[in-house]
C-alpha cells in the first residue's frame, strides 16, 4: 500500500495483519522502519511480522526516497522527511478500520531509530516507542563513530560536501559517496562510492565484517538497499549537519521508550547516551552476546517477549 506525507512524497509499506481470531475488537498498532539505507522486505518486515503473529497491525516503510517510496532523486536521506515520514504512517493506520488509533506505537531499528524518537517527542498520537540497534544519525554523520571528528576534520567534511554542491550543479546529476565520510591517516577526507565493498577484503574490521554478512550475502541482501548495492547521495550529511535529531526528547515523556541494544555492539553507546539524558522515560535492555547487526534479524536474541511487554503495557 501507499500513503503519502505531508510534502507530498508517497511512501511504499506493507501492511502486517494478525490472523483472525487473534484479538478482539480494534486492535494496536506499530510503525516499523530502518536499519538506515535498508527496505520493508529487510528487517523491519521481518519485525512487523512477528509483531503482527503477537497481535498487532504492524506496518513496514520504505522511507522516502528510498526502495518503492516515491521522491525524484533516489536514495537521498532527510533526517526532518525521515521524521516525517513516521507521521505519516501514523496517519495511515489510524484511518484503518481495525486500528485502535489512541494504541499506535513506534518500533525503529538501526538508523531509523533518531527519527522515530524525534517523531514521537514532535506526535503524541505516538504512544510508545521502541528502538533496536539505535544509531544517532545526526551524530554518527557529523562527528564520526564516538565522535572521532576533530574540530577541524569535521570543517573538512563540510568543505567536502560543499565542493560536492558545486560539482552536483555543473553536472545536473547527484554523485553518490559515503554518507559517513572516512578521514584517512593524513587527516584528510577519503569518501568511498559503495556503503560496503563489492567483495570483503581480507582485512577487513569486525564492524565491516558483521554488515557485510548480512547486506551483502543471502541473509539480509536486497536489490533495493542502499546498502547491500550502492551508496547513498554525496550531498546527504548536509542536512544531517543542519538537523540534530532528538533535542527535544524532553517532550516524549510522560510517554515511555524502550532501547534494545547488543552487548558487544558497536552502537552500544548510543542508547546508553539517549537513556542517561532522560532516565525516567527511557529503559534500555542489553542483549548479551549480541552484536549490532545481531538485532536486525537473530530471532533468538531479538528479545521479542520484552518488546511484547512493553507495548501491551504502554499501549493499553
Amino acid at each position: 500500500m501507499r500513503f503519502k506525507n505531508r510534502y507530498g512524497i508517497e511512501v511504499a509499506a506493507d501492511l502486517y495483519v494478525p490472523k483472525k481470531g487473534k484479538g478482539k475488537g480494534k486492535l494496536p498498532a506499530l510503525v516499523v522502519s530502518g536499519p538506515f539505507g535498508a527496505v520493508k522486505e529487510q528487517s523491519s518486515g521481518l519485525y512487523a511480522n512477528e509483531f503482527a503473529r503477537r497481535g498487532y497491525v504492524a506496518l513496514a516503510f520504505d522511507p522516502s526516497f528510498t526502495g518503492e517510496s516515491g521522491g525524484t532523486v533516489r536514495d537521498v536521506a532527510s533526517p526532518d522527511i525521515y521524521t516525517e515520514d513516521y507521521s505519516a504512517a501514523v496517519d495511515y493506520l489510524g484511518l484503518q478500520k481495525i486500528v485502535d488509533r489512541k494504541r499506535i506505537g513506534a518500533q525503529a531499528v538501526c538508523g531509523l531509530s533518531g527519527m522515530a524518537l524525534t517523531a514521537a517527542a514532535a506526535d503524541s498520537r505516538i504512544k510508545a516507542v521502541a528502538t533496536t540497534s539505535m544509531y544517532d544519525m545526526s551524530r554518527s554523520i557529523t562527528r564520526g563513530h564516538e565522535d572521532y571528528y576533530t574540530p577541524e576534520q569535521r570543517q573538512k567534511v563540510v568543505d567536502h560536501l560543499s565542493r560536492q554542491r558545486w560539482i552536483d550543479a555543473e553536472n545536473g546529476t547527484y554523485a553518490r559517496l559515503s554518507h559517513e565520510v572516512p578521514i584517512d591517516e593524513n587527516g584528510n577526507v577519503a569518501p568511498s562510492d559503495r556503503v560496503l565493498p563489492k567483495t570483503l577484503p581480507t582485512d577487513a574490521d569486525p564492524v565491516t565484517k558483521s554488515f557485510f554478512d548480512y547486506y551483502r550475502t543471502e541473509r539480509g541482501y536486497h536489490p533495493r538497499s542502499v546498502n547491500s548495492t550502492t551508496a547513498w547521495t554525496a550531498t546527504t550529511p548536509m542536512s544531517f549537519f543542519a538537523f540534530p535529531l532528538m533535542t527535544n526528547i524532553d517532550m516524549l515523556a510522560p510517554r515511555k521508550a524502550l532501547l534494545v541494544a547488543g552487548a558487544d555492539a558497536h552502537s552500544r553507546y548510543y542508547s546508553e547516551d539517549v537513556q542517561a539524558k532522560a532516565p525516567s522515560t527511557v529503559d534500555l535492555i542489553i542483549v548479551p552476546g549480541a552484536d549490532h547487526v545481531d538485532l536486525y534479524d537473530r530471532k533468538d536474541l531479538i528479545p521479542f517477549d520484552r518488546l511484547d511487554e512493553f507495548f501491551t503495557k504502554n499501549l493499553a
